[in-house]
C-alpha cells in the first residue's frame, strides 16, 4: 500500500492498547511484548483484526519497545531488526489493505547528558536504526510514542529524516501529569512548539487520563497550528487483586470525543485499557461530529512561540535580547545571571567557533528563556541548533543567506525575526 498523505485522510482513527489486550490474552506482566507477541501470532493478529474491524484506520506496530535500547534489559538488542520486521510484516498482515500502517517508536531507556551519558547524535543513530527497519518493512508513517523527554522527540524526528523517512507523516505524543509535564519536567506545550517547528504532522498525548488529555489538549490548541492527536488511557488504574483495572467503559469514555474535536483533536486512538469497543465507540461518535464546523483558532501574529528544553516561551518581533553571551567555561553561571539578575525576555548566546558547539550543547539545558542563537558561520549555527533541545530564534544580524536559514527553519524550527 502506498503511503497517504496524512493531509488527505483527516480526521483519523487508530487502534487501542496492545499490552493491556495481550496481557488479558495471557501475556505475563514483565515479559518482553515484542517477543511474547512473536511467540503468539495469531493472539497478535486476532486483536489487531479486531481494532480494523471496530472502525480503526491506522494500525500501530506493536515496537514502541522495539529499539537497542528497550531490548537491552531483556538481552535482546541483536534482535532490534529481526523483530520490527517480524512484527511490521504481522500488522501488514491485520491490515489487509484497510487501515494504514503506523511504524511505532518509543522510550529507550537513554537520556542525554547531564541526565544521561548517551550523547544526541547516538540517541538519534539508536531511533535512524529503527526507523530504517520500519521503513524498509513497509510501514505507512511513523508514530513516536509516549515522550518522556525533549531529546527523545526531536532524536527520533532527527532519526526518521536520516533513515530517510522524511516523506512518511510523523505523530508524536508525550505522556505528561495532570499539570502538563513529562516525567522529565517538560511541558508538553514546549514539546508541541518544538515538533511543529520540526515539521512534525501532529502532536498530542497518550497514556494519560481522558480529563488531563481534554483540558491539555485544549490549551496546546491555543498555540499550535498542527492537528492534534488524543490516545488517553480509559481512566486512571486502580489495582484489583494483583491486576489493574482501568474504570471508563466504551460509551464513557466516547462521551468525550466531541469536546476533544473541539480542542483540535484529529486523530484518535485509545492506549492503556481500552481495547476494540472502545475503539468501536470512538468511531461511532466521530461520525456524528461535523469536523468543518469548528472556528480556527485566531492567534496573535506578533506572538511568537519558542521553546526552551522545558518550557514554552513566547516573544514579540522587537524582543530585547540583552547582551550577547559568548561560549567559554563560566556559560552556564552567565546563563543563570541572566535570567535571573537582568531578565529580559531572551538570551543571545554567540557560537563563534567550533569549540563554543561543545561548550553550548553541555550547557544547553540550563536555558529556560527564549533563546536568540547568533553565528555568522552555517555550520556552526545548524551545529548549535541541532544541539539544542528546544526552539531557537535568529534575529538577523548576523546576514546568513536566505537558503541557508530557510533550510536551518524547516529541519531544526529556527524562527527568523
Amino acid at each position: 500500500m502506498e503511503p497517504i498523505p496524512l493531509s488527505l485522510s483527516l480526521p483519523l482513527l487508530m487502534d487501542g492498547a496492545t499490552g493491556t489486550e495481550l496481557q488479558k490474552r495471557g501475556m505475563p506482566a514483565g515479559v518482553c511484548t515484542e517477543r511474547w507477541a512473536l511467540e503468539h501470532p495469531e493472539v497478535l493478529l486476532e486483536l489487531q483484526r479486531a481494532y480494523v474491524s471496530a472502525g480503526a484506520n491506522v494500525l500501530v506496530t506493536p515496537t514502541i519497545g522495539c529499539n537497542e535500547g528497550a531490548l537491552e534489559p531483556f538481552g535482546l538488542s541483536e534482535q532490534m531488526e529481526d523483530y520490527n520486521r517480524r512484527l511490521t510484516a504481522l500488522t501488514r498482515q491485520a491490515a489487509e489493505g484497510k487501515a494504514l500502517v503506523a511504524g511505532d517508536l518509543g522510550p529507550t531507556g537513554k537520556a542525554i547528558p547531564p541526565y544521561g551519558e548517551t550523547p544526541f547524535e547516538e540517541l538519534v543513530d539508536l531511533y535512524a536504526r529503527q526507523a530504517a527497519v520500519l521503513l524498509s518493512a513497509g510501514v505507512d508513517l511513523f508514530l513516536v510514542e509516549s515522550v518522556q523527554a525533549m531529546a527523545e522527540a526531536r532524536a527520533a524526528v532527527l532519526g526518521i529524516r536520516k533513515a530517510g523517512g522524511g516523506d512518511r507523516p510523523i505523530l508524536v505524543t508525550c505522556y505528561c501529569d495532570d499539570e502538563g509535564r513529562t516525567p522529565t519536567g517538560t511541558d508538553v506545550l514546549a514539546c508541541a512548539i518544538v515538533m511543529q517547528g520540526m515539521g512534525a504532522t501532529a502532536f498530542g498525548l497518550n497514556c494519560v487520563d481522558p480529563a488531563v488529555a481534554e483540558e491539555q489538549l485544549t490549551r496546546l490548541h491555543l498555540y499550535t497550528d498542527m492537528p492534534l492527536i488524543a490516545e488517553p488511557s480509559a481512566g486512571e488504574a486502580r489495582e484489583e487483586g494483583g491486576r489493574l483495572v482501568y474504570p471508563d467503559d466504551a460509551e464513557g469514555f466516547a462521551r468525550r470525543v466531541p469536546s476533544w474535536a473541539a480542542a483540535g483533536v484529529r486523530i484518535f486512538g485509545g492506549c492503556c485499557g481500552t481495547h476494540p469497543g472502545h475503539i468501536a465507540a470512538i468511531r461511532q461518535a466521530m461520525a456524528g461530529i461535523d469536523f468543518a464546523s469548528f472556528p480556527p483558532v485566531v492567534k496573535d501574529p506578533d506572538v511568537i512561540p519558542c521553546a526552551s528544553e522545558k518550557e514554552a516561551r513566547f516573544i514579540t518581533p522587537d524582543v530585547d535580547v540583552g547582551d550577547t553571551i559568548e561560549c567559554g567555561p563560566d556559560l552556564m553561571e552567565e546563563i543563570l545571571e541572566a535570567e535571573e539578575e537582568r531578565p529580559v525576555g531572551a538570551l543571545r548566546i554567540a557560537i563563534l567557533e567550533e569549540d563554543d558547539v561543545a561548550i553550548f550543547a553541555e550547557e544547553q539545558y540550563a536555558v529556560r528563556d527564549a533563546l536568540c542563537l547568533w553565528s555568522d558561520v552555517p555550520e556552526l549555527m545548524e551545529a548549535a541548533l541541532r544541539a539544542y533541545q528546544g526552539r531557537a530564534f535568529y534575529d538577523g544580524t548576523a546576514e546568513l543567506e536566505p537558503e541557508v536559514l530557510e533550510r536551518l527553519k524547516r529541519e531544526y524550527g529556527l524562527i527568523v525575526l
